[in-house]
């Protein structure tokens, strides 16, 4: 899954502008599913929901091995895509629980809070000719644990000596994963800092600026 905001995780390759591709169909999937565990969440069929994000986990993590090894189905859509919808699954989902009253809103609005300020720094970005900056294997390993906890937690919720096991075990990989997940801002926020004092501003950038043009 992504990390920072807007990144592609771009390998050497060029990829195509294929759009019809095994990875793009499952990240079309993926978007299709939120509503639908968004139903089952709130109709009260945990279990199925927590089946929902656990495909879309391993679909995510699919998609991502076949773009990489199989010939062909790397495409720049789906550069775009595939972080666009793991986006939304890492707003929709732990909001949607928070609700539910499965986590609690603080641990929302951390995750989002951080979101949010590496996504106020894309403008600088920008004016320096960057789209975005690498995603880290910290903030990959962070989203991981964390996409891993929830279902989990969800799954926690049944009255029962084997769902309380299974509830820790969730809130130790949500712990552990916003702990990276955190750190992971650190050092891009870090990268942001280092872009903003070795690359001059682009002639586009200074034109925009006020006092200049």
């Amino acid at each position: 899954m992504g990390d920072e905001p807007g990144a592609s995780g771009a390998t050497g390759n060029r990829p195509g502008d294929r759009v019809l591709t095994i990875p793009n169909a499952l990240s079309v999937l993926r978007l299709l599913l939120v509503p639908v565990f968004l139903y089952l969440l709130f109709d009260g069929a945990i279990g199925w929901a927590v089946a929902v994000l656990m495909f879309s986990g391993f679909s995510d993590w699919a998609d991502g091995k076949i773009a990489r090894l199989v010939a062909d189905q790397s495409s720049r859509l789906g550069e775009l895509l595939d972080p666009a919808v793991d986006r939304i699954y890492m707003v929709v989902t732990p909001v949607a629980l928070a609700a539910a009253g499965v986590v609690p809103w603080w641990f929302v609005i951390v995750l989002i809070g951080r979101d949010l300020v590496l996504a106020a720094t894309l403008p600088v970005l920008r004016s320096r000719g960057l789209t975005a900056l690498p995603v880290t294997y910290i903030g990959k390993a962070a989203t991981f644990a964390l996409m891993s906890g929830l279902p989990l937690v969800l799954l926690g919720q049944f009255d029962a000596l084997w769902s309380r096991v299974i509830l820790a075990c969730g809130w130790a990989f949500l712990i552990w994963g916003m702990v990276l997940y955190l750190w992971s801002a650190v050092l891009y926020l870090a990268q942001v800092g280092l872009v903003i004092q070795r690359l001059p501003r682009t002639a586009a950038a200074n034109r925009g600026a006020p006092g200049h043009g």
